[in-house]
């Protein structure tokens, strides 16, 4: 006890010391991150415009692939001339900016262009970008596997940019290549302009460089701000999106609640930490009333083994010593003799038990058994007891009652518990009485006393580990304070649970409920109402 109070204290002068330090350590790193306040806000400007950039970029992307996305369900070459007239009737729809498409056989030696479809008459550009596929486009294509993975081309070809999308199918034997040509000129003027959308119009500048530095879409944004480029990910990837921030005072004032935020998370940190610290010190009083609670146990359980050896030894000696006078006195003492062993024997048996659950190698071997065979068992083992002290007890089992999957040993245990409390705390009570029903899949032990009953304040703490009612201290009731306990660890094992019900003032009624385990089975009730 003296070693766990002195541990406790060494605990204590060392918490409070980390706590002190580590408020120190924060406040601290709280004042650098105010002094670096401007690198922050430059930090936070990039990361915001690096953000809307790359959201615009993504956009336009995402638009682009859509549209490819309908093209590749959409075109099959080997129905191409069908394919062609259902992209025609909806290309202006969902394809907007795609100008034609175009199948090439790269499974023929000259690799032809077998099918053309555009959504504009016949003219001298659509052939000569039909030309232009043949000669210049084709070969800078990248026609490995895998074949069916959408792909893009973005160049320009003298003073024109194009954008193609290109996919490689396999039909009847032989290998295809699908082309969609995308309209820049109608990318830039219709797609475009959302890049300056979606409320920013005041927060950003936003304009399209090419290859060359050249100005494709926007206005010339200003030097000596802050902008940020990306380029195009996979569509017009030879072109980069440029943002301007215009709201950098806007971003200065989010550094400064973002400041006055990780101050705020210092004092809660602060908080936290003597939060933690008054959660240790509740966690100390708990263990040190767990340890006064353990000494009573051990108290308790050694004035248990006490009396019950020192009965038996002055009996014995009596015997030994040949005083006793009649064979009823010496049948007596031998009747003595033998029920403080079983006295014995159950606490030893109860405390052996409960050290294997406090261990956790409590082990149940579940089989399916008769509820009322296993009560007629706990009865019988507790009748001579209950004879000695003048009681009854009452067995009243259903007829109809199904059989459960439990350790019988176990739940035989926890039934002679809870006799052994009746016996205990019912002292003028006449008669203990033991039923079992069922009710909703579960089967109900009830032990039944007429004792003085159970105060609520004790209701709610007799099934904790070395908790023992007021009522039990007050007269005097020797007992160890583990037997509810380790019953409430039974019926927890079973699927079930254990109650009390008490009025306060006459009686407590002990409900021990276990899972069913199958149809009732019509049997006999030899002990209904019977007493034992």
């Amino acid at each position: 006890m003296a070693e766990g109070s002195r541990r406790e204290r060494w605990i204590t002068f060392l918490l409070l010391p980390a706590l002190v330090l580590s408020v120190l350590v924060l406040t601290g790193i709280t004042f650098r991150s105010g002094f670096q306040l401007e690198r922050l806000r430059e930090r936070s400007v990039v990361e915001a415009t690096l953000a809307l950039v790359s959201e615009k970029v993504d956009r336009l992307d995402k638009r682009i692939v859509e549209q490819d996305a309908v093209l590749v369900q959409l075109m099959v070459p080997e129905e191409r001339d069908v394919s062609s007239a259902e992209w025609l009737k909806i290309a202006a729809r969902q394809t907007p900016t795609v100008r034609a498409t175009l199948i090439v056989d790269l499974s023929a030696k000259d690799q032809p262009v077998i099918s053309f479809a555009s959504r504009s008459a016949a003219g001298p550009e659509d052939e000569r970008f039909r030309r232009l596929l043949i000669r210049s486009i084709l070969p800078e294509l990248k026609l490995e596997p895998p074949r069916g993975e959408l792909r893009h081309l973005h160049r320009s070809f003298g003073d024109q940019s194009y954008l193609v999308s290109y996919w490689q199918r396999d039909a009847d034997g032989r290998r295809y290549l699908v082309v969609a040509w995308h309209d820049v000129a109608r990318i830039v003027h219709e797609l475009f302009p959302s890049l300056a959308e979606r409320g920013d119009r005041q927060q950003s500048r936003v304009n399209v460089v090419d290859e060359e530095g050249r100005i494709v879409f926007g206005p010339p944004l200003s030097r000596g701000g802050l902008t940020v480029g990306r380029a195009f990910d996979s569509t017009l990837y030879k072109w980069t999106v440029n943002v301007s921030l215009s709201a950098s005072e806007e971003l200065a004032e989010a550094a400064a609640r973002r400041r006055v935020l990780e101050m705020s998370l210092v004092g809660l940190s602060a908080a936290v930490t003597l939060g933690g610290l008054v959660v240790i010190l509740l966690a100390l009083a708990r263990e040190r009333k767990l340890a006064h609670l353990k000494s009573d146990f051990i108290a308790n359980v050694s004035h248990e083994l006490k009396t019950p050896l020192s009965l038996v030894r002055m009996f014995g000696e009596l015997l030994q010593s040949g005083r006793v006078d009649t064979e009823a006195k010496r049948q007596q003492y031998l009747q003595i003799i033998v029920s403080e062993s079983e006295r014995l024997g159950a606490l030893i048996e109860n405390v052996l038990d409960f050290a294997k659950v406090e261990r956790g190698h409590a082990g149940y071997e579940f089989s399916r058994r008769q509820v009322g065979e296993v009560l007629a068992r706990a009865v019988d083992a507790c009748h001579l007891r209950a004879d000695r002290e003048g009681k009854r007890l009452v067995l009243d089992v259903a007829p109809d009652l199904p059989p459960a999957n439990l350790d019988e040993r176990a739940i035989e245990i926890a039934v002679i518990n809870l006799i052994d409390n009746a016996l205990k705390y019912a002292p003028d009570g006449e008669q203990v009485t033991i039923t079992a029903r069922e009710r909703g899949g579960f089967i109900e032990v009830r032990v039944i006393d007429q004792g003085p009953g159970i105060a609520p304040e004790d209701r709610r703490r007799i099934f904790e580990r070395f908790v023992r009612g007021k009522s039990a201290a007050g007269r005097q009731v020797r007992g160890s304070g583990i037997g509810l306990a380790l019953v409430k660890h039974i019926a927890e094992a079973h699927g079930g649970a254990i109650t009390v019900e008490s009025p306060g003032i006459s009686g407590s009624e002990f409900v021990l409920s276990v899972r069913s385990a199958g149809p009732p089975r019509a049997r006999p009730s030899a002990a209904r109402g019977e007493p034992r």
